[in-house]
């Protein structure tokens, strides 16, 4: 298994997303992070002042996969979806991973990150909507 990270621009975060629900990848976690790359910032003009911002809002995306296939997918969809050519583009770093739980199941590895077809959460979503049916 792979924990997939990518650091991208704020304006491509639903271009990338994009592409990795295109590629079949839906389990991610996206968080707003700030950074700085090699450019280190930019300068900006406030009331006359120049100041130094080093700083830079940036989206990063977490993606766990089960194999080096899915891990290879991520990284080709997040690559061609955040790139502009432009400095600040980001960055993707890939780790392995030991273990993984689903805590609703307990299912562990390969199996806890693999979307679950067991129907449960479909009869759990029935059966919420039958108890709304009752009270109407």
């Amino acid at each position: 298994m792979y924990n997939v990270e990518a650091i991208v621009r704020v304006a491509k975060l639903e271009d990338v997303k994009e592409a990795l629900v295109a590629q079949d990848i839906r389990g991610m976690t996206i968080s707003q992070v700030m950074g700085c790359g090699v450019q280190m910032g930019f300068t900006e003009l406030v009331r006359g002042n120049e100041i130094a911002v080093n700083m830079i809002p940036k989206i990063k995306f977490e993606i766990l996969v089960s194999n080096e296939d899915w891990r290879d997918k991520a990284i080709e969809a997040i690559r061609i979806a955040a790139w502009t050519g432009e400095p600040g583009d980001g960055k993707i770093f890939t780790y392995k991973v030991d273990t993984a739980v689903r805590i609703r199941t307990g299912e562990r590895d390969v199996e806890a990150v693999t979307p679950s077809h067991d129907g449960r959460d479909h009869n759990r979503r029935q059966k919420n909507t039958s108890k709304l049916n009752e009270k109407s």
